[in-house]
């Protein structure tokens, strides 16, 4: 390269601005959703929770710096009937009035490539905590990230459905846990 081209194209990179990665940190709730799937006697029931709250950070340029918390409303669940989110409430279920939220808090999130990642944190439902690995796809956009998983949380590990209700032939043991956390970056 010619000397004149070499000085041009220092000049070029020292005033070009160096790019920076988002650093996502706000949650916007009315984009974000958690829900769930079980089977009741092999019939596949959906339903979500309403009222969440999520505190995060996350930068892709620095996946192992990041953090998340998110606490669930129990009482804001919507299981597809009143009846349903009623029997929830009680001791055999969430026993909501003893245990009125679920928290999930990351530990540790590792890169797999391809914007997944693998968190990793507790889960503390109904008094009892578990470690939980949750695989997450992140995908950025212009103004807006979002942040879209899928696991299978084991109900009974947690003292959910207990009693006549442990019977996994009625409930299965196995619900599958959506969610997506949509934040913005500064």
């Amino acid at each position: 390269m010619k000397p004149i081209i070499r000085y041009w194209a220092l000049l070029a990179a020292l005033a070009t601005p160096a790019a920076h990665a988002v650093e996502y940190q706000t949650v916007l709730p009315r984009q974000s959703a958690i829900g769930f799937e079980f089977r009741q006697m092999g019939v596949p029931v959906a339903g979500g929770f309403k009222r969440f709250t999520t505190q995060m950070r996350f930068d892709p340029a620095k996946p192992e710096a990041a953090s998340a918390r998110i606490e669930i409303d129990l009482a804001s669940i919507d299981a597809g009937s009143v009846e349903a989110d009623d029997e929830s409430a009680g001791k055999l279920w969430f026993n909501r009035s003893a245990y009125p939220k679920a928290v999930f808090t990351s530990s540790q999130i590792r890169a797999l490539g391809n914007n997944r990642y693998e968190l990793r944190g507790t889960l503390t439902l109904k008094g009892k905590s578990r470690v939980m690995i949750v695989p997450v796809t992140y995908s950025p956009g212009k103004n807006v990230a979002t942040f879209d998983g899928v696991f299978i949380l084991k109900r009974l590990e947690f003292g959910i459905g207990e009693g006549m209700w442990s019977d996994v032939a009625t409930v299965a043991n196995e619900v599958q846990v959506k969610f997506r956390i949509a934040a913005s970056g500064k």
